[in-house]
């Protein structure tokens, strides 16, 4: 069994979802923020399950949006183990810089929009080295870096699909552009696009996107996507220092215009409200500026 769980995040359907695996017991891929806990557990009792249920989580990485809700979970379910990648793990324990990472993006918005992060006991973390053992037969982890450095996609070998977190992407709709998801301080846009070239290998019957949905036309958006990333990092490249805060605002209302042509201008507002194309403009100019 694998279910899409809609967040709902600040009451928006189709921004942040969570998924539900039996292998075979219930585990969850990115339970998401801790401001949709209840909407998370709320999700659970519709399928006769509560936390206390769940065997495990696993992070395909520790972006807030994606994992904030673990310390939670746990705090809820003592037993419950959180996957993830090594390096990410001592966050994982100790979100503080973590935290104070995510308010210089988020500013005053932080706690509206991501809640309270609780540390995970060490003893309830269990870290994955590329090149580990998979931690659960069905679910083998595939290092994926290039949104940040740690990013794991988890694949599911029995169902064929792909657990992609952001590796694939934002993909809002199935009509809908992809959208290269870029903020600072991470991103690594020469890493990703290696991400991208070796993934094919695995040609997974379906890939599930966090921002969001369940797709199955896995080589097609891994191309769409491969561009993006170089379209945008060509045009970050060729702009001028000066120009760049009307040309970040240009690169949002030119993405909130593309995506609202196909989900509307009221959700494609409400999902760019929180997650800004102009932070992904800004986490492209920092990665730029590392390399030079």
């Amino acid at each position: 069994m694998i279910e899409l769980l809609d967040l709902e995040h600040l009451g928006l359907k189709g921004a942040i979802s969570s998924f539900l695996l039996e292998v075979p017991e219930p585990v969850l891929v990115d339970p998401g923020p801790a401001t949709c806990l209840d909407m998370l557990r709320a999700r659970l009792a519709q399928r006769g399950l509560a936390v206390g249920d769940l065997r495990a989580v696993f992070l395909t990485h520790i972006h807030l949006d994606h994992g904030g809700a673990a310390g939670h979970l746990v705090s809820e379910n003592d037993g419950l183990t959180v996957h993830v990648h090594t390096d990410a793990a001592p966050h994982v324990a100790d979100p503080d810089r973590l935290v104070r990472s995510t308010r210089r993006t988020f500013g005053e918005a932080h706690d509206r929009l991501w809640g309270e992060v609780r540390p995970v006991p060490p003893r309830n973390i269990r870290p994955w080295e590329p090149g580990g053992r998979s931690p659960l037969r069905l679910l083998r982890p595939i290092a994926t870096p290039g949104h940040i450095g740690h990013h794991v996609a988890w694949l599911h070998d029995r169902d064929g699909v792909l657990f992609c977190g952001d590796a694939l992407g934002v993909i809002l709709d199935r009509r809908a552009p992809v959208h290269p998801p870029t903020p600072a301080p991470g991103v690594d846009a020469a890493a990703w696009q290696e991400t991208l070239e070796r993934v094919r290998i695995y040609d997974p019957d379906r890939f599930a996107v966090a921002h969001f949905g369940i797709y199955e036309d896995f080589e097609a958006r891994r191309k769409e996507l491969s561009e993006a990333l170089s379209a945008l990092e060509d045009r970050v490249r060729a702009g001028s220092v000066a120009d760049d805060h009307r040309l970040a605002e240009e690169y949002e209302t030119e993405t909130r215009e593309r995506q609202a042509a196909v989900i509307g201008q009221e959700r494609a507002r409400r999902y760019f409200d929180v997650f800004h194309a102009a932070n992904d403009w800004a986490g492209m100019r920092l990665y730029l500026k590392r390399l030079a």
